[in-house]
């Protein structure tokens, strides 16, 4: 339990930088030669629709371009069109005499940067790290093996992140907190070893709920945090919680699904009840940050989702009548929007 209540020395946001940030090379690589989009661009300012239209691209990979040239300072979205930055127009544009596409054209072929291709042109999701024998990641996930590995990556990773999500909230009052998609439990663990009043449950289907059993175990938590089973697509949320947490979860899935989720949130949360939703966000103006656009690549090409900009998310909870919306950020270019029910 020390682990979830205290903070390591040092910070380790740069480590998960690079980690997050793997793919964001090979998306610029895939628009640079495959689809000479800088030349393109220079010649057409264009909106996002035209610039969908325009090179034949699918809206959610297309997003998740635009945001990281942007933040990458690329482009510049004025006035709703596109425009080239005057180092795009120098280094990035094919008739400049300073024109660097020869030196990423000796990658074109990396498996990830192919797989951009694709997934601009079609959007289908790639094998998890473009390995052939390997299942796009939701599949993946409902084997044994692979649930178990990634469940433990994400369990380390959520170590040093659960703490700082839960000191960014106050949940004094509150007495029953629901983890919708937990994992390994490591954030209901962490959220109920800061408020000791607070009970807590992780909501999970298989066979991940088992890896959160054993988790939870080891953390010797298994008074304080349970595990119901469950699809959060497919299953009714339990009822009785006046706290849900949704954390690193709707960057895996596309709107549609997680308007789906928040609704289902929204309907099974007490009146008076908040939610949490902890995750990586781009900003209101979808040119950064940096890192969380360069995050949002590798999901892109792996799942069906990207990062969410705090202002998308805070369009869907309106739609749901949820209120006093917040962002705070917390830890490794993650932050939380808290919202409350009504």
């Amino acid at each position: 339990m020390h682990e979830l209540l205290g903070n390591p020395a040092t910070d380790p946001t740069p480590i998960y930088r690079y980690r997050d940030g793997l793919y964001a090379a090979d998306l610029l690589t895939a628009a640079l030669v495959h689809l000479d989009f800088f030349t393109w661009l220079g010649k057409h300012p264009s909106s996002f629709d035209a610039i969908c239209s325009g090179l034949e691209l699918r809206r959610r990979p297309a997003d998740v371009m635009l945001t990281l040239f942007s933040a990458m300072g690329y482009i510049e979205n004025c006035g709703g069109a596109f425009h080239l930055s005057e180092m795009a127009r120098e280094h990035l544009v094919k008739d400049s005499p300073w024109f660097i596409g020869p030196y990423y054209a000796s990658l074109k072929d990396r498996p990830v940067c192919k797989d951009m291709v694709s997934a601009l042109k079609t959007d289908r999701v790639a094998s998890w790290g473009s390995f052939k024998d390997e299942q796009a990641w939701a599949k993946a996930m409902e084997d044994d093996t692979f649930a178990n590995n990634f469940t433990a990556a994400m369990d380390c990773r959520g170590v040093f992140l659960s703490g700082a999500a839960a000191r960014a909230v106050d949940l004094t009052g509150k007495r029953a907190l629901l983890d919708i998609g937990g994992g390994s439990g490591v954030y209901a663990c962490s959220f109920a070893a800061h408020f000791p009043q607070l009970r807590a449950t992780v909501f999970e289907k298989p066979p991940v709920d088992a890896v959160a059993r054993r988790a939870i175990a080891k953390r010797g938590m298994t008074e304080r945090v349970g595990v119901t089973s469950g699809n959060m697509f497919s299953d009714r949320l339990p009822s009785g919680f006046d706290v849900h947490l949704i954390s690193n979860v709707l960057h895996d899935w596309d709107e549609s699904q997680v308007r789906q989720i928040l609704r289902a949130s929204a309907g099974a949360l007490e009146s008076g009840g908040m939610l949490i939703v902890h995750d990586a966000f781009i900003n209101e103006e979808k040119n950064g940050p940096l890192p969380v656009a360069a995050y949002s690549a590798m999901l892109m090409h792996s799942t069906e989702g990207k990062c969410y900009s705090i202002g998308e998310i805070r369009g869907c909870l309106d739609e749901l009548g949820m209120t006093d919306f917040n962002y705070q950020p917390t830890a490794a270019d993650r932050g939380i929007v808290t919202a409350r029910k009504p």
